[in-house]
């Protein structure tokens, strides 16, 4: 693995950097204080991302996307980092699971969703199916051309800016040595369909302005053309889409933990304490190095997943321990930079009480900590037949 970066790389992340500090930064107390991001400002930022190029970064060039590699991919979500995540995903990067549209799919979802035309949300958990993706209880049943579907979906990020969601629902059973399991397939669910009903959902102290809602299917009737990929393969789609999230949610707390360091490194070398900078305190210069030794270990394990799923050699594993150490450190950097600032870092004119708020929530979303450390010690044990 080459560490250097490519001028492309660096020219990249530059341009990144730029458009979080120019057009992103400043409005970071705005949309703490109103808990959204008006509109307009929506409209302003999806705008100047497309003009800066930097739109759909993650798509495929002759889609009309940027065409990054997922290394790439892993240098521009941190940059992302730096600021509150509201603003930064406005910037979308589409879900990959929309390439596997097909016919009119790809005109009428894929293409306008890389263009900024549309927005697409995904909708996978349920009040009492979260890890238990297999355990999901929304159904959709078969109508002669047409799916019919019955259910409940929430904590279903920006649904109230989508105008379609990726919906997964179980749509038969299959016989395992282990028991019956539900066999999931993927839809594409436009929000003015009959039967769906989008609704808010709950305020969460993690990612203010990032709202989270619950979809509710009432016979909510979908012609089959508006199946994603193959029937009963929905689970396979999810699994493709589930590497690349991990991914980005590590390298997003990289980002976070890279801002929250600033702060305490700014703190520590001019704040004053019986008559020293309080750097030169054993007490605090060792927690400044804890915490960048703690950032290098998960920035290596982040862009080494990102390097592997490049070459195709990515296991599920290797995404699953990059979010295990990206989410955890981020939790041990904010609270840390807390500590050295005292009261003034749970103060909200700094960004440190945000970031450790905001942090909470990464060791739970696209897959807990215990369920990443269930993948990791699985596949170190089914080989031994365990």
């Amino acid at each position: 693995m080459d560490f250097a970066l490519t001028d492309e790389q660096e020219m990249v992340v530059d341009t990144v950097r730029a458009f979080v500090d120019k057009e992103l930064v400043p409005h970071e107390e705005e949309v703490e204080r109103l808990g959204d991001v008006p509109p307009d400002l929506v409209e302003r930022i999806r705008d100047r991302s497309l003009a800066a190029g930097i739109y759909a970064a993650n798509m495929p060039a002759e889609l009309g996307g940027g065409g990054l590699d997922n290394l790439t991919m892993a240098l521009v979500d941190r940059a992302f980092g730096w600021t509150q995540y509201a603003l930064h995903y406005v910037v979308a990067r589409p879900s990959n699971i929309l390439q596997a549209c097909v016919g009119d799919q790809v005109e009428e979802y894929l293409l306008p969703t890389i263009r900024g035309e549309r927005v697409e949300c995904l909708a996978m958990s349920e009040p009492d199916a979260g890890s238990d993706v297999r355990g999901m209880t929304c159904r959709a049943v078969r109508d002669g051309d047409d799916y019919v579907i019955n259910g409940t979906k929430h904590f279903i990020s920006h649904a109230d800016l989508a105008d379609y969601t990726i919906l997964f629902a179980a749509t038969g059973e299959e016989d395992t040595p282990r028991g019956p399991k539900k066999l999931i397939t993927s839809f594409l669910v436009d929000h003015d369909t009959p039967g769906l009903e989008v609704a808010e959902g709950y305020r969460s102290v993690s990612n203010r302005g990032y709202h989270n809602c619950i979809l509710n299917f009432d016979d909510c009737r979908v012609p089959s053309s508006k199946l994603l990929g193959e029937e009963h393969r929905g689970f396979d789609v999810a699994n493709e889409w589930l590497g690349a999230t991990r991914l980005q949610v590590a390298a997003v707390c990289l980002g976070r933990a890279d801002r929250a360091l600033s702060v305490a490194l700014d703190w520590a070398a001019s704040r004053e304490q019986f008559g020293q900078k309080i750097g030169k305190f054993q007490g605090i210069s060792f927690k400044l190095a804890d915490m960048r030794t703690k950032m290098v270990e998960a920035e290596l394990m982040t862009y080494r997943a990102a390097w592997l799923m490049d070459r195709g050699e990515m296991a599920d594993g290797d995404a699953a321990m990059a979010k295990i150490s990206s989410t955890e450190m981020l939790q041990f950097v904010a609270d840390e930079a807390i500590q050295i600032l005292g009261g003034m870092g749970l103060m909200d004119e700094l960004p440190l009480e945000r970031i450790w708020r905001d942090a909470r929530v990464d060791r739970i979303w696209d897959g807990t900590s215990e369920i990443q450390r269930h993948i990791v010690s699985r596949e170190m044990l089914r080989p031994l037949g365990a």
